[in-house]
């Protein structure tokens, strides 16, 4: 079984957005995903309480230990996290995606974060693997240029920028992820995850 961690400490940075897309993905593409929601919110959770049941099946792990026929676990972190928890979380996962959102605080939050993930015995010795994502991009506004100045400074992969888009939100109401959509009613979204995509597929 692979494990994915999306994580960032900041609140609001887009964690259970991509989380449970990430997550319709694989299952769209027919692999046994199962899903852990850490955040205090339990956005992930209510996702899935509202998916229907005739969607690619997606399990909620709650307090069960996932067993061997799953191929891929997606964990949805909570805010804050760090220390002993974020040691413990590395442990088990395979890839890391941190999803960051174009504001001063969340700029902030996030290269401390990241600069404690280089500092993780997991990561330096290249068990994890981590990947980027800008999220709720408003192309041409000061906001996205400092983002993406940001994340140049830093040796990791981009994997996406994600627009700003009310296509995620509609789709969440329906317990559905960009991937469960007609595939008209997404396709700039679509476009946007293709690298994302082909980084998940690595081994």
């Amino acid at each position: 079984m692979k494990t994915i961690l999306v994580a960032n400490p900041k609140g609001g940075s887009g964690k259970s957005t991509l989380s449970v897309n990430v997550a319709g993905f694989l299952a769209q593409r027919g692999d046994h995903v199962a899903m852990l929601d850490l955040d205090r919110q339990q956005s992930s959770a209510l996702w899935l309480g509202m998916r229907d049941i005739q969607l690619p099946l997606i399990d909620l792990l709650g307090d069960k230990k996932p067993d061997d026929g799953y191929d891929w676990l997606v964990i949805d972190s909570p805010a804050g996290l760090h220390g002993k928890n974020l040691a413990h979380a590395l442990k088990l996962a395979g890839k890391i995606i941190v999803p960051i959102a174009p504001s001063l605080f969340d700029l902030d939050a996030s290269r401390t974060f990241l600069e404690e993930l280089a500092r993780e015995k997991a990561v330096r010795k290249n068990h994890c693997h981590i990947g980027i994502i800008g999220m709720r991009m408003s192309p041409r506004t000061k906001a996205a240029q400092a983002l993406e100045h940001f994340l140049t400074t830093f040796d990791l992969p981009i994997l996406a920028y994600l627009r700003e888009t009310q296509v995620y939100v509609n789709a969440a109401f329906e317990g559905k992820s960009l991937f469960d959509l007609p595939a008209h009613l997404a396709e700039r979204e679509l476009e946007q995850w293709g690298f994302l995509q082909d980084w998940l597929a690595q081994e």
